[in-house]
């Protein structure tokens, strides 16, 4: 089945962020490494309103600064000629993706954010756009740039793919593709959304 459909993860995938997680984890009072929404569920509502006030306020500082990846424009751009739908999926807050999306000029329809529901890896998320435009999961494409992306992707049934924008992850081989940046993209992924094979002009 031909692709029709793209969910993005946006902060490491569409766009670069000066978000230091360990930093916000040390300000919380947690241990490194411990993911940071899991382990803000599991807290007293009092204390979990303010770790969520620590965490929005890193996010709103570092929203204020993002920049979009090389290659992004061009690339939805792309879609949008092919009539191919793109939405969002974050684990940031609404307010951030709002700041973000605003300062660096690009949209999606829809967006789903971590107040809408369980977050990454959780595919709920993924189940939302999907139902939303229509499409089986089996006819999108979920593309980010960490394990969560790939796990919830492979969860709910679409196809993969990792952006590494220079890194290393040891869980690479998990996704269906695995590419560098948006500047070139490989061929697996112009297979997935034409048959004809026309992707140059991206």
């Amino acid at each position: 089945m031909p692709i029709r459909g793209v969910i993005f993860d946006m902060d490491g995938t569409l766009v670069s962020q000066e978000l230091d997680f360990e930093a916000i984890r040390r300000d919380i009072g947690l241990p490194a490494g411990t993911p940071l929404l899991e382990a803000m569920a599991k807290m007293p509502p009092e204390q979990r309103a303010w770790a969520q006030a620590i965490l929005d306020r890193h996010e709103q500082q570092a929203a204020e600064k993002a920049r979009v990846f090389d290659g992004i424009p061009e690339f939805l751009h792309w879609l949008d000629r092919r009539q191919i739908r793109r939405g969002l999926l974050t684990r940031n807050s609404r307010r951030s993706v709002e700041t973000v999306l605003k300062r660096v000029g690009l949209w999606f329809d829809p967006i789903v954010a971590r107040e809408d529901g369980p977050p990454k890896p959780n595919p709920d998320g993924i189940w939302t756009i999907c139902r939303a435009w229509g499409f089986p999961p089996a006819e999108v494409l979920m593309i980010g740039d960490y394990i969560f992306d790939i796990d919830a992707g492979r969860r709910a049934g679409t196809k993969t793919a990792l952006v590494t924008h220079g890194r290393d992850w040891p869980f690479a081989a998990l996704a269906d593709c695995c590419f560098p940046n948006f500047l070139k993209l490989p061929d697996l992924i112009e297979e997935w959304f034409l048959a004809d094979g026309v992707f140059g002009r991206v």
